[in-house]
């Protein structure tokens, strides 16, 4: 067995920025360790997993090559990282170095999406598709959405007996399935004769247009489109619905409800990480995680659903709920903090307010999925969260309300519902 994942580049991530100005969007902590890393574990419990290979054209840094020394280590497991030449879609990446993915007979492997929060249900995943289906079927993780929602995802119909997907749908126009694609799959070595042959499709369109110059478009195949669209109905690919939680993470304000989500997970999972009330420490509400190496005064509130970073100085007084706080922040005195996402190294002054406005979706309704939003609608910035890029100073007694502020901005009053550039 083994696993890839697939981060995509530098390109992508435009809804995630300022954010992803500093770290390559799969390393951004959620729940207190970078995003990908929920992926290493979940991959790394499966037992006979032999290698894991990160796949994306992200240029090798030093940051990257410092968290798969260290992933390494911690998982007992071979971690490699494969830079594409260019974006070559979610099948084209897996197709060009289909070699390395086979090396060494691997006779199963999953694909994952860098950008998807999720329980992995990996191991059920194994186990449903030894008992439905032949072994050189794939299969496709699956959740239910309402309605609504389901058109901005793929959209599967499947045999309610034998759960074989009969139809795929891309982003469909009109309502199709409650099925949706969460972008987590198990393929075998047969899926490669499948993308081959979109490939040369791709060849033989493109030698009919000899006038463009598309050497390298004949590369990019995507799988969804151009691969479950064709296999729907042949009897090889099958979905797997779970009920546990999956989120897309598209934009910075659905890091802070994959945090939540990360966050319940770890009572089951990782309760060290979690903080717990103590006498002459902070109060403690909900779930909340807090880096050893920072510094919180005891009469700070935290929590439901806040993660503090590596040497994090949180002042006496201080309310945050519903945050991200990342590394080297300080938050003076009775400053307030909510739906916020606070830049490495920013400063809040003493008794400001930074408050955004929470894009999670509706409580009521159990298949909700959060909405990636556009950050305008009408001209003007769609309420959201709010996000301090790197090294922003806020001054003492002003309120940010529903903005994003760029990095290495010292502001000198309040804004509200503004991009601070």
């Amino acid at each position: 067995l083994k696993a890839v994942i697939l981060i995509g580049g530098p390109q992508k991530g435009t809804r995630f920025r300022p954010l992803s100005f500093e770290v390559p969007k799969p390393l951004f902590p959620v729940a207190g360790v970078p995003m990908v890393q929920h992926h290493i574990e979940a991959c790394a419990k499966v037992p006979g997993m032999k290698e894991i290979l990160l796949m994306g054209f992200y240029q090798p840094n030093e940051a990257l090559s410092r968290f798969l020394v260290s992933a390494q280590q911690e998982f007992k497991i071979p971690i490699r990282y494969l830079q594409e030449y260019a974006a070559l879609g979610t099948g084209g990446g897996i197709y060009h170095f289909r070699d390395q993915i086979l090396s060494g007979g691997a006779e199963a492997f999953f694909v994952l999406n860098a950008d998807v929060c999720s329980e992995f249900p990996l191991q059920e995943m194994l186990e449903f598709r030894q008992q439905h289906g032949d072994m050189h079927s794939f299969v496709i993780l699956g959740t239910t959405a309402n309605r609504t929602q389901a058109l901005n995802y793929g959209c599967i119909v499947a045999n309610a007996d034998t759960q074989e997907v009969q139809h795929y749908v891309e982003k469909p126009s009109t309502f199709v399935s409650e099925i949706i694609n969460c972008g987590i799959y198990l393929f075998t070595p047969a899926i490669f004769q499948h993308i081959g042959e979109v490939f040369q499709r791709n060849q033989q369109e493109l030698a009919l247009e000899e006038s463009s110059n598309g050497w390298q478009r004949a590369e990019v195949i995507r799988l969804e489109q151009d691969v479950f669209t064709a296999l729907a109905g042949s009897g090889k690919l099958y979905v797997y619905k779970t009920d546990g939680f999956w989120s897309q993470i598209k934009s910075a304000g659905s890091a802070i409800y994959a945090s939540r989500l990360y966050l319940n997970q770890y009572s089951k999972s990782h309760p060290e990480r979690l903080a717990q009330n103590k006498p002459g420490g902070p109060v403690i509400r909900g779930n909340v995680y807090i880096h050893p190496t920072a510094s919180i005064d005891s009469t700070a509130v935290l929590g439901p659903n806040v993660s503090i970073g590596e040497g994090v100085t949180v002042g006496a007084g201080v309310r945050v709920r519903e945050s991200i706080v990342l590394h080297g922040a300080s938050l003076h005195d009775h400053t307030c903090v909510l739906n916020t996402i606070v830049g490495w190294d920013s400063t809040i002054g003493r008794w400001a307010r930074v408050e955004g406005t929470p894009s999670d979706p509706n409580p009521n309704d159990p298949y909700a999925k959060i909405d990636s939003e556009t950050l305008f609608r009408d001209g003007r910035l769609t309420p959201s969260i709010t996000i301090l890029g790197c090294s922003v100073t806020i001054p003492a007694e002003v309120v940010i309300l529903n903005s994003i502020v760029l990095p290495h901005k010292e502001l000198s009053r309040s804004y509200k519902n503004q991009i601070i550039l």
